[in-house]
């Protein structure tokens, strides 16, 4: 069953509704893990675009995603920092609490509560075939529950909201495919409850690469640092990174991803922060070497990120106040979820008898 406007008006009143009732505004989900600082591929690939969405008039649900973190082991100190300095660049980013409810996976148990049921419904084998499983499990000599049972938690975190777009990588395909599974599962089952999401796969995202390595992507798990940008790194640090960042022997400045990966790389960046696309980048640029090249975006890159720092600054100094605006977008969710499960629990047959 869709999530009507009034609903929606109800439950929170700074979500945007249709005045048709019969045809609800598109609703998107989309988390992040506060494992660190995000990195030029995320946002791009990630931030920008819930920022666009957003602004688009959808029904927008972004979380920090604090539980699946804890999939591999933390220190619980740098995880509250983490969580503090996520929020603090998505916010800076563009994410406005104002239009979109943004809140803190773990105050909402009710994802948890819907990942048990959900959990339910599938197989250990399908588990077991989910990529990102295979990739960590591989260096985990003893690997956690959680680790193998977190895309369903995933799940829950799409269908508790009803989401129908889903902004992901392509690494997550898999994942969402897990998503549409267990939402056709449970309306076979139970009776139509979930809408179907479908991702939506910006094509950049995964060809921001590593720049050490630009035969892969730029990941935050990555223990050289030296291959990624974070959107806070100061300007020398930006500056060196890219001078450092590998090319070829070939001196001319040519876009071809797969024959010129490093350079390719690099005019990528530098399309993503001017707006120019990679085609009169290469022929503005076609009197410069890759070394002088690299001056040129790492001047790009540091303009774009200029005024995203010093909101950045500006808000991780007023600890208190993303707290509250956690707290605030966390108290949005629960009333969403917990609508949610009451209807849930009630197909499952999980009511108290009072309330059948």
């Amino acid at each position: 069953m869709w999530i009507c406007a009034s609903r929606f008006r109800s439950l929170a009143k700074n979500f945007k509704y249709s005045l048709n009732q019969k045809k609800c505004i598109s609703t998107v989900f989309s988390g992040i893990q506060p494992t660190g600082v995000p990195h030029l591929g995320n946002y791009f690939g990630a931030i920008k675009k819930w920022s666009l969405l957003q602004n688009e008039g959808k029904n927008c649900v972004f979380s920090v995603v604090d539980l699946h973190s804890i999939t591999l082991p933390q220190n619980p100190l740098v995880l509250r920092h983490n969580i503090h300095l996520v929020t603090a660049c998505l916010l800076a980013s563009g994410i406005n609490p104002n239009l979109s409810i943004f809140f803190l996976q773990s105050q909402v148990p009710q994802h948890t509560e819907l990942a048990w049921i959900l959990g339910c419904l599938t197989t250990m084998a399908r588990l077991t075939h989910l990529p990102q499983y295979k990739e960590k499990s591989g260096s985990t000599e003893n690997i956690p529950l959680g680790l193998y049972i977190y895309p369903i938690l995933q799940s829950a975190d799409i269908l508790m909201y009803k989401a129908n777009e889903v902004p992901v990588g392509e690494d997550q395909l898999q994942h969402i495919q897990l998503s549409q599974h267990l939402a056709k599962l449970f309306n076979n089952r139970y009776g139509k409850t979930f809408p179907i999401p479908q991702p939506l796969v910006d094509e950049n995202c995964a060809r921001i690469k590593s720049l050490r390595q630009p035969d892969k992507k730029m990941s935050k798990s990555d223990s050289n640092i030296r291959n990624r940008i974070e959107i806070t790194d100061p300007p020398d640090v930006m500056l060196k990174r890219i001078k450092e960042a590998v090319t070829d022997m070939t001196s001319a400045v040519t876009y071809d991803a797969d024959q010129r990966p490093g350079v390719s790389n690099l005019i990528l960046m530098h399309s993503l922060c001017t707006g120019k696309s990679c085609e009169s980048i290469c022929e503005e640029h076609r009197n410069l070497d890759t070394g002088q090249y690299k001056l040129v975006v790492a001047e790009a890159v540091i303009e774009y990120f200029k005024p995203i720092q010093a909101e950045f600054q500006r808000l991780i100094s007023e600890p208190s106040h993303i707290v509250k605006i956690l707290e605030k977008g966390s108290e949005k969710a629960s009333k969403i979820a917990q609508q949610t499960m009451i209807e849930v629990k009630k197909l499952v047959g999980l009511s108290h008898f009072g309330k059948l």
